[in-house]
């Protein structure tokens, strides 16, 4: 028989409605150029409507697509719930995305329309003449660039003057199952490929954020989300705040570490999410000020340096949450808490645990396999395979996109191409990436783990490890590295520093200085820059 529940639809309307009859006295803040501009979710709802209606009068088709080209502010979130509210869907575009990508996405996703931020005018404007379905361009006034001027095909609109005239919309009746939104993965390799979130995934997705178990983020919380909301959704971040009543701050362009630490410390917030490169930034800054607020920092995008983790609770007595997570998976897959069989453990090996990404969310399927046979590994925590995942918001398929059946298992588990090992309490640690482990020998090194334990010494900032061509061995690890200035390291020093940490076999062959380590366009480091910059290399 079937049961006698109501049928009603999953969608982000009633995340945004329950904000608006709730919450309205809770505060936007948004960094800018100029300062800070503050606003409350009273405010903020009137006009989200009013950008609803704004689309309708721009002529944007039912499920057209919206995009952003965006710093996180109090503007991007309006749009951020204005277009799926109205039917339409969202699709963020990463600012730092290389011109020809750019250009890609916004043609493979057909966007009719794209806000920009007037101080990233700049950079986006060049490419207008080659995007084939834009027919408005919205500019929005962040105190600094200067408004373009309009092309043949291209109206060119400023986002208050637009606003100014408009009413608020009422919301059309939205299946659950509706795109919401939609996201392209980082483009490593190829094109990026585009993934297409529905609002049913997007409010279980802000569920989930909202547990003990994964970020517990409720109405007591201020809430900063470093990780841009160009980056899957800002890691859900910026629903959940909504959903639960929570404070915004939004940093906006105010993204160096020292104006990082500014708002942390002057707007008390209790959690913040973010890139390690991010977190490594901005430690030294919080010296002297006062964090107490600070209940929670999740890190993902990379493996978390447990040097990093720790640097954090020796300096403020909070460590570093480190989950994971994809484009793919919207993006929370795992948060890294101790559960209580562990509290016996010393300091050494919780920190060890702390370092691991921890244990799926509830609503996550994860499994850790032979990527041939798909047998699971031993939970031994020392053998690795891929890990793969399924849920109810991880992607299917990847939208307009024939690369999709290669990333999919037989029975419809997501390869993420991240190896792993799991132990017998279920934790996962993250071993490599499937591109980018080393194999010395016929035997793997992890790049990731040599990479952490590197980045431990006390000379260095940054540290990644890439696998050179060897006669002998097939491949051998160097080790690229930042130090700190003022700084040395030779390689009779690493050694030093490695042994005890790691098997000697897996020492780097050689060490190599470098003025910066590459970032992908989501702050990861680019081992495939790496990689083309050591070409030729000979151990």
């Amino acid at each position: 028989m079937h049961g006698l529940m109501q049928q009603r639809p999953l969608t982000i309307q009633y995340i945004f409605e329950r904000a608006e009859m709730y919450f309205g006295s809770r505060e936007i803040v948004t960094g800018t150029t100029d300062g800070i501009e503050r606003m409350t979710f009273a405010e903020w709802t009137v006009r989200t409507r009013k950008v609803a209606s704004v689309l309708d009068r721009l002529g944007i088709s039912a499920t057209g697509r919206v995009a952003t080209f965006s710093w996180n502010t109090s503007q991007h979130l309006e749009l951020y719930f204005a277009a799926p509210c109205s039917g339409r869907i969202l699709h963020t575009l990463n600012i730092r995305l290389f011109p020809e990508q750019l250009v890609y996405i916004v043609n493979h996703a057909e966007d009719e329309v794209v806000f920009v931020d007037k101080s990233l005018v700049d950079q986006f404007w060049p490419h207008i003449h080659e995007l084939t379905t834009v027919r408005h361009v919205v500019i929005i006034d962040d105190g600094a660039g200067e408004m373009p001027e309009a092309i043949d095909g291209v109206e060119v609109h400023e986002y208050e003057a637009l606003l100014a005239d408009a009413e608020p919309a009422e919301w059309p009746s939205i299946d659950e199952n509706q795109a919401a939104s939609m996201c392209y993965t980082s483009g490593t390799t190829g094109n990026p490929k585009g993934v297409v979130y529905t609002h049913r995934s997007t409010y279980l997705h802000t569920m989930a954020l909202m547990m003990v178990d994964a970020m517990a983020i409720s109405q007591t919380d201020t809430v900063m989300p470093v990780v841009p909301m160009f980056h899957a959704n800002a890691w859900g971040q910026a629903h959940a705040a909504i959903a639960a009543g929570a404070n915004l701050v939004l940093p906006g362009p105010r993204m160096a570490p020292a104006q990082l630490a500014d708002l942390l410390e002057s707007e008390r917030v209790t959690i913040s999410a973010g890139v390690p490169t991010i977190w490594m930034g901005v430690l030294p800054e919080l010296e002297g000020r006062d964090v107490s607020s600070l209940r929670a920092i999740p890190c993902g995008g990379s493996s978390v340096p447990k040097s990093l983790s720790e640097g954090y609770r020796e300096a403020i007595g909070v460590p570093i949450l480190h989950a994971w997570g994809m484009t793919e998976t919207s993006p929370i897959g795992t948060c890294c808490h101790l559960a209580p069989e562990l509290a016996g453990l010393d300091e050494e090996a919780k920190a060890d645990y702390r370092a691991s990404i921890g244990r799926p969310v509830f609503g996550i399927s994860l499994r850790v396999v032979d990527p041939d046979t798909l047998d699971p590994v031993l939970q031994d925590g020392e053998s690795s395979g891929e890990i793969q995942v399924a849920g109810s918001w991880v992607t299917s398929g990847y939208y307009n996109d024939d690369r999709s059946p290669q990333s999919f298992t037989a029975d419809g588990w997501l390869r993420t191409g991240d190896m792993g090992a799991v132990d017998e309490h279920g934790y996962v640690r993250i071993v490599d990436r499937t591109k980018d482990i080393i194999k010395s020998g016929g035997e793997w090194v992890s790049s990731v783990e040599l990479e952490n334990e590197i980045m431990a010494h006390p000379a260095v900032a940054e540290a990644a490890v890439i696998g050179i061509p060897h006669l002998k061995w097939g491949e051998r690890p160097i080790a690229c590295v930042v130090l700190h200035e003022g700084q040395s390291l030779t390689i009779e020093e690493l050694h030093a520093h490695l042994d005890d940490r790691v098997v000697r076999w897996w020492f780097p062959d050689a060490v190599e200085q470098v003025d910066e380590i590459p970032k992908t366009s989501v702050g990861k480091f680019s081992k495939r820059t790496l990689r083309a910059k050591f070409e030729g290399y000979r151990l």
